[in-house]
């Protein structure tokens, strides 16, 4: 029988099948985002360690610089993956596949780099935050008075975005979640106002596990508010020569309101919501909750005008 957190990882995206970490090997979107971030990065001779290294790819991008990095995978089919992928790359060699657990593992040496890709929309699922606190406090206790390394991503920046969401399939009307590319435009989807940042994870910084957000967000489309679209940018690494930044943005999501609601140009949404990072999806959603506050006179009769046919 698994353990608790074995059971937990199971579930919530450490244990992902082989074939689906192939898929992320043709994601060029991430790929050359970690490569651009990694390289510029990692200097010549760096210690780096990797945690979750899956198929062990941003090890290698690493390795490519780093004179040593510790790669730990808890998936033991992973581990063996990642062995047989580096052996058959340039600079593999400088790559250590480590089976361990990332919440649990002290490298033998300080670092100069963190690599951790356990990143889903709104940071849940995947347990990228509650690693990095975690490690922060190990590696502090294993190495005293040791600068604390780099983390790739240096931060994390999160913003939800009211939709006027179409949810016809067919001709079967089934309000689910969805995942979306960003930047891709469909006519299923209005934007009735632009996305508000609700949280920033700075990971030079001690950070909560938990999300909590009370907001407001002004409509500047008519229409019916159906859902809510979480957008995660991930700061891969900051380039201070040029003030800018090489980002990873992460599919967005949009979660269906329970009850839709029809607004007007002006309205002011009220919208709360609290999860805890690595939760499940469902604990996030059960917890969105939507007003209206009106801030038009005669809002009503601009409201039919809105609806009208």
């Amino acid at each position: 029988m698994l353990v608790e957190r074995e059971a937990e990882s199971c579930y919530l995206g450490q244990f992902i099948p082989l074939q689906y970490h192939h898929n992320m090997l043709m994601d060029a979107n991430r790929m050359d985002n970690f490569k651009a971030a990694i390289q510029r990065q990692v200097f010549d001779g760096a210690k780096v360690l990797e945690l979750g290294g899956g198929t062990g790819v941003l090890s290698w991008f690493a390795a490519q610089s780093a004179a040593k990095v510790y790669c730990v995978e808890f998936n033991p089919d992973m581990v063996a993956e990642a062995r047989r992928l580096l052996s058959m790359n340039r600079h593999g060699d400088r790559v250590e596949v480590i089976h361990a657990d990332a919440f649990e593992y002290v490298p033998p040496e300080p670092v100069d780099f963190v690599i951790c890709e356990m990143i889903h929309v709104a940071m849940l699922r995947e347990k990228q935050v509650e690693v990095i606190e975690n490690f922060k406090q190990r590696y502090a206790a294993a190495f005293p008075g040791e600068p604390m390394p780099v983390f790739i991503p240096e931060a994390i920046l999160m913003a939800v975005q009211p939709l006027q969401q179409r949810y016809d399939f067919s001709g079967y009307q089934a309000p689910i979640i969805q995942f979306q590319l960003g930047g891709v435009f469909t006519a299923d989807t209005v934007e009735l106002a632009p996305p508000a940042l609700y949280s920033i994870i700075d990971f030079t910084q001690a950070n909560d596990v938990w999300i909590h957000w009370d907001g407001q967000i002004a409509i500047e489309q008519s229409g019916q508010l159906s859902a809510l679209r979480f957008i995660t940018k991930n700061i891969l690494a900051i380039v201070s020569e040029t003030n800018s930044t090489i980002d990873w943005l992460n599919h967005y999501m949009a979660l269906p309101l329970k009850t839709p609601m029809n607004v007007v140009a002006g309205d002011v949404l009220n919208i709360s919501f609290q999860y805890r990072t690595g939760g499940s999806i469902d604990s996030l959603q059960n917890n969105m909750k939507v007003s209206i506050e009106a801030k038009i006179p005669q809002r009503q009769s601009q409201l039919s005008m809105a609806m009208a046919p």
